[in-house]
């Protein structure tokens, strides 16, 4: 196993050594293809900002779309990953923490046509607190007019009968189905809107490993008024990057905020 150096937070080497192999719906070449072209949209040739820019996922294809790209990103094992995409030398990273970092590449903050938040990560900001920070910074770095984009899941508590704390959100079970697997749920806690999505390993051989990460929950309305705050206002909402109504059913949304 990788060792860890703490400045990376929750995405050290560990993490970050085989992100990209994950083989979830958000790795997939056409999806990452689809939200590279909504952002190039948005961004409407403007430079665009990544907050939690990570491993490059989604900053590399939109750079080879020609937007400029700027990102923050915590973890330096994470953004060295980005070294390795195609169009790496003109994505510019500030190392730093995505609720008070500002970009010092050649792009000033107030001169972004585009800041964005992809994959659940506002969430990993597990204060109210520091949640209305992440749209204050965004809010700094956009000139007027540009747009904050966030994509987040809607808290699964409609899911949760009486006395049950947790909602499974994906169950592999590879192999014989008893031996080896994956089972993945996350865990609320109602009262103070945080939660931790558990993830549970077991291998073929009967070892296993059990991953727990923090996060903070909060209703699409609780983030409309965290940008009120941030000066800015809701101009769009959608249940997933086709553009989709979002509506009570919808599992998460891709709201689009716009800086007045």
């Amino acid at each position: 196993m990788p060792r860890d150096d703490p400045a990376d937070g929750l995405f050290g080497e560990s993490v970050a050594s085989d992100y990209d192999s994950d083989d979830g719906t958000e790795f997939d070449p056409a999806v990452i293809a689809r939200t590279a072209g909504v952002l190039h949209s948005l961004a409407d040739g403007a430079p665009a900002l990544e907050l939690a820019i990570g491993t490059g996922r989604i900053a590399s294809p939109l750079a080879a779309r020609g937007t400029p790209v700027h990102g923050i990103e915590l973890s330096r094992a994470m953004a060295r990953r980005i070294e390795d995409k195609p169009g790496a030398g003109s994505i510019h990273v500030t190392i730093g923490d995505m609720t008070t970092a500002r970009s010092d590449g050649d792009v000033a903050p107030g001169e972004f046509g585009l800041v964005y938040l992809v994959f659940n990560t506002i969430s990993n900001v597990t204060t109210q607190d520091g949640q209305v920070e992440v749209f204050r910074n965004a809010a700094a770095h956009l000139r007027p007019g540009g747009r904050f984009l966030v994509e987040v899941g809607v808290p699964g508590l409609r899911m949760l009968p009486p006395g049950q704390d947790s909602v499974p959100f994906a169950v592999d079970t590879a192999g014989d189905g008893l031996t080896s697997g994956y089972v993945g749920f996350d865990q609320y806690d109602v009262v103070t809107q945080r939660f931790r999505s558990v993830h549970v390993r077991v291998s073929g051989h009967g070892g296993g490993r059990v991953n727990a990460v923090p996060f903070r929950y909060a209703w699409p309305a609780e983030l409309d008024l965290m940008a009120r705050i941030a000066g800015m206002r809701l101009v769009e909402r959608w249940a997933d990057w086709d553009r989709s109504p979002f509506t009570a059913d919808s599992r998460k949304h891709v709201s689009v905020w716009r800086k007045d």
